[in-house]
């Protein structure tokens, strides 16, 4: 009988063992999400813009600017890539020299001007990751950046990593800021 207990403490050994592997490689496997940005940014009433929609997209960077006449009217126009870069590009020349808006103390101010919003929205896909994340370690420009994007796409994806943060939970669901307990069982904790 003591040889049939043994094969089963293997076995089931063996199964938590394959399970727990199973679990912690599909950890490290994480979806690669697309950078570039399809972006719709509307012009305020005091002239400045704001984000609205923003979609990842694995196509190129793009944008629908909705800008108001002198009447009111709202008309739309299409941005490519290359024009999205080059006012980001401009942008990004003020904020080297200290004069963007972007790094500005933006308290009580509603918008930006429309090279400050895309570089402020789509920095790291436009101009490189390295540049992106120098920018996003500038609290006014991150304050800024956060200010101008309204969309639903920026404010689920910057509430999960608040979230993430405040509560940490381990493998079996029990948290981290609880008090401690003893407990005795089949492994021997």
């Amino acid at each position: 009988m003591k040889h049939i207990s043994t094969i089963g403490s293997a076995a089931l050994l063996g199964s938590v063992g394959i399970t727990v592997m199973g679990v912690l490689g599909g950890c490290t496997q994480e979806q690669q999400e697309p950078t570039n940005r399809f972006l719709v940014i509307e012009q305020l009433s005091n002239g400045k813009y704001k984000v609205v929609e923003e979609m990842p997209t694995e196509g190129p960077n793009r944008a629908i600017i909705r800008e108001r006449d002198a009447n009111g009217n709202i008309t739309e126009r299409f941005m490519n890539e290359t024009e999205m870069k080059a006012l980001a590009e401009q942008e990004y020349q003020k904020v080297q020299n200290g004069t963007s808006e972007t790094i500005q103390d933006g308290s009580g101010s509603a918008g930006m001007g429309l090279a400050g919003t895309i570089l402020a929205v789509a920095a790291g896909s436009l101009m490189g990751n390295m540049i992106g994340n120098a920018l996003m370690g500038n609290k006014n420009f991150q304050n800024r950046a956060n200010s101008v994007n309204r969309s639903a796409y920026h404010r689920a994806k910057t509430s999960g990593k608040t979230a993430k943060s405040k509560t940490k939970r381990s493998f079996f669901g029990s948290s981290k800021k609880g008090t401690s307990t003893t407990r005795s069982g089949f492994f021997g904790g």
